[in-house]
């Protein structure tokens, strides 16, 4: 079998993913810093493999790890092993500390969000609509992050005032490209400041999951210090990159597609379809790192060695013509039925689903009436992916708003 080397820069992650799927549904693959894991790659044996027993979160199992193999200085090293959290268990304990969790996200508690984040929302679009006409204007980092940042931190309690230092440090939590000595620094920043959060709260408590979980730590439910501190740091994580991502590519895929960008705005391709089919077509988070084999176990033709680290390569499967047919690897709004796993799969789905998809499906059409003449302000073959292996980021999006309302300067 032969290895496929994951580009650190993320330079063509199209091509990357299709000679991923070429290489069958199980790859052997090499992440950045020579760590070998393999990867499944299409739609099928994903679904199996993630509802599993076999594969487990235990880094504990991976050989790799039991032979001194991986280095605490490795960039992707929080990602492999962040700490306690529904992130790393399994069992009993996942679904304890997912209960709580899924408590606070339900479909009708997210919606209780809606006001807000509409507010957000407009907030936002006044502020673009007062940068100066014709100038280009960076769509991610001016619209795409504020919203999901503001609304996941309100969801958990963190103050405004923090965002600048966490926007910071989770850069280099992400990034193949920080440094090897900074990354056990990096992490022990991560966690003072996700601590300082939790102590806070325990001070002060209010209406949010950080104090919800708290409370369940005192009353009975046996959550640690390190639990609650990790599952903040994941849930914050998670539930900011992904929607910027994802109202990101939605925008770049309009964009690029104008018929169907003209009927989605005409009304004839609703917005649900754009955004489930975004999902799929350039899904928001490329790899997903990392589960170990308790056994071997055959995936399609090959077998995935017990005791090897497996990750999930969701922008190879999301395009796998044996599930999508041969339309596959394009875009199409309409397409139906769409029954994508971008979100995971099985126990280990993401709790956020429904919180992201709200995000964006009420961002995105207060952007685009509030700008119908938006366009790139570069050709897409000039946008550039940031470094890192798990998320599917641009850098920056630059755009040019036209006329709000489409009316004339």
């Amino acid at each position: 079998m032969t290895r496929i080397a994951l580009d650190p820069f993320v330079r063509d992650l199209d091509g990357e993913s299709a000679a991923l799927r070429a290489a069958g549904p199980l790859a052997e693959v090499e992440l950045p810093g020579g760590v070998h894991v393999y990867a499944v790659t299409r739609h099928a044996e994903a679904r199996a493999l993630l509802t599993d027993s076999r594969v487990v979160k235990d880094i504990n199992v991976w050989g790799a790890w039991q032979r001194g193999e991986i280095p605490m200085d490795w960039p992707l090293i929080g990602l492999a092993n962040p700490g306690r959290s529904m992130l790393t268990v399994d069992g009993a304990d996942h679904r304890r500390l997912r209960t709580l969790v899924a408590q606070a996200l339900t479909v009708k508690r997210v919606e209780r969000l809606r006001a807000g984040i509409e507010a957000l929302t407009n907030a936002s679009l006044e502020k673009l609509a007062a940068l100066p006409a014709g100038d280009p204007v960076d769509l991610k980092a001016e619209f795409a992050y504020p919203l999901p940042m503001n609304v996941i931190s309100e969801l958990m309690g963190v103050d405004a005032a923090d965002h600048p230092r966490l926007k910071e440090l989770f850069e280099k939590f992400f990034s193949t490209q920080t440094p090897p000595e900074e990354v056990p620094q990096m992490m022990a920043d991560l966690g003072t400041l996700f601590t300082k959060i939790v102590d806070a709260k325990r001070a002060n408590p209010g209406d949010d999951l950080t104090s919800a979980l708290i409370a369940a730590s005192e009353n009975g439910d046996h959550l640690t210090d390190e639990e609650i501190v990790n599952t903040l740091q994941l849930i914050i994580a998670a539930g900011h990159e992904t929607t910027i991502s994802l109202i990101v590519n939605v925008v770049e895929a309009l964009q690029t597609h104008p018929e169907q960008r003209k009927k989605v705005l005409n009304g004839e391709i609703g917005w649900e379809g754009v955004i489930e089919e975004t999902l799929r077509w350039n899904t928001p988070t490329s790899h997903v790192l990392i589960r170990f084999a308790t056994e071997d176990i055959e995936v399609g033709d090959k077998v995935l060695p017990k005791g090897e680290g497996l990750i999930i390569s969701f922008g190879a499967l999301g395009r796998d013509e044996e599930q999508y047919g041969p339309t596959a690897g394009e875009f199409d709004a309409t397409r139906t039925p769409n029954r994508h796993i971008a979100f995971g799969h099985g126990p280990h789905v993401c709790p956020g689903a429904a919180l992201s998809r709200l995000e964006a499906g009420i961002a995105l059409p207060a952007l685009y009436e509030r700008f119908p003449d938006l366009d790139l302000a570069v050709p897409a073959s000039e946008l550039r992916n940031k470094p890192i292996v798990t998320q599917n980021d641009l850098h920056e999006l630059p755009v040019k708003l036209g006329c709000p309302f489409g009316g004339d300067a």
